[in-house]
């Protein structure tokens, strides 16, 4: 069994254990995922199963979409409601001043991973070193927020609710608190749905529960998407027969014997190869200097 399965992850649970679930329910030990989400965010988890974790490196889609919601005025050691609270101060921000602020967090931020995270130091994962008291110095890292919209907010309670699409690597958390001390106050985050990971959407996910209940039905492989959705950024090219078994061997493809010789083609381009039949074999990079088309990873084995 090879593909992905989207799962709209519930609260409380962790990355692993939906894999672990994945795993159990589908009678196999090859499963991973890509985008870890926070135990207590709920939404999109992309599950790796079979040939398709051999992808879990080299997916050219790690942008991300949230509807996050906060809380300013209060600020915890998670930067979330479920951290031990650090400071509270009045807080009497007006819609337009936090619109304005989301705008100016649009667009390449410079953003420092909060000490509850997966980031490592050293080898040492920042959380286990939170979890003893420790706090360390973190280097601010450039992200980019694509588009941040202000869905709503409350002036009485300071309570509000936006959506955020951004780059690999960014804390929604962070940026909360970063929009909140912007403003002269603080904040945290209350709740986080991740509506998009790596190119699938809420639309293409299924629970826990409807996974197991497809496998007892037997039909779990109509909810399995192809290993290929995960490379749809790159162009398609379709080889003879002949080819796709020399791809498959792992030889090289002469650029001029293939549909590339026709093609407006750049070094290191990557294309998802396919054969007559449309079965995808896997992905070849562009090497000009050869003249060929060389294996970047294979899929069909």
């Amino acid at each position: 069994m090879n593909g992905v399965v989207v799962i709209n992850k519930q609260e409380y649970f962790t990355s692993f254990d939906v894999v672990a679930v994945v795993r159990k329910t589908l009678h196999t030990k090859k499963v991973g995922h890509c985008g870890t989400l926070d135990p207590n965010a709920t939404g999109v988890l992309p599950v790796l199963v079979g040939n398709a974790t051999k992808a879990q490196d080299i997916i050219p889609n790690h942008d991300k979409s949230y509807k996050a919601s906060f809380r300013l005025g209060t600020k915890t050691d998670t930067l979330d409601v479920w951290g031990e609270i650090l400071e509270q101060k009045e807080s009497h921000i007006t819609f337009d001043e936090m619109k304005k602020a989301c705008e100016k967090f649009t667009g390449k931020v410079m953003q420092t991973p909060p000490m509850y995270s997966a980031v490592q130091k050293d080898g040492v994962r920042l959380y286990e070193l939170a979890r003893q008291g420790i706090e360390i110095e973190r280097e601010a890292r450039e992200i980019t927020v694509y588009s941040l919209t202000l869905l709503s907010f409350d002036e009485n309670t300071q309570e509000g609710e936006f959506t955020v699409s951004c780059s690999k690597g960014t804390y929604i958390r962070s940026l909360i608190s970063d929009i909140a001390e912007s403003l002269g106050t603080v904040g945290m985050m209350t709740a986080l749905v991740r509506t998009s990971a790596c190119g699938f959407t809420l639309e293409d996910a299924i629970t826990l529960d409807e996974l197991k209940k497809y496998a007892e039905n037997g039909v779990i492989e109509s909810k399995l998407l192809s290993t290929e959705s995960l490379f749809v950024d790159y162009k398609e090219l379709t080889v003879s027969d002949k080819q796709a078994v020399r791809f498959y061997n792992g030889n090289p493809l002469d650029i001029t014997r293939t549909a590339l010789r026709d093609m407006s083609i750049s070094d290191s381009e990557i294309f998802r190869v396919k054969n007559p039949q449309s079965e995808f074999l896997g992905l070849g990079t562009v090497d000009l200097s050869k003249g060929v088309l060389k294996i970047y990873k294979h899929f069909s084995k």
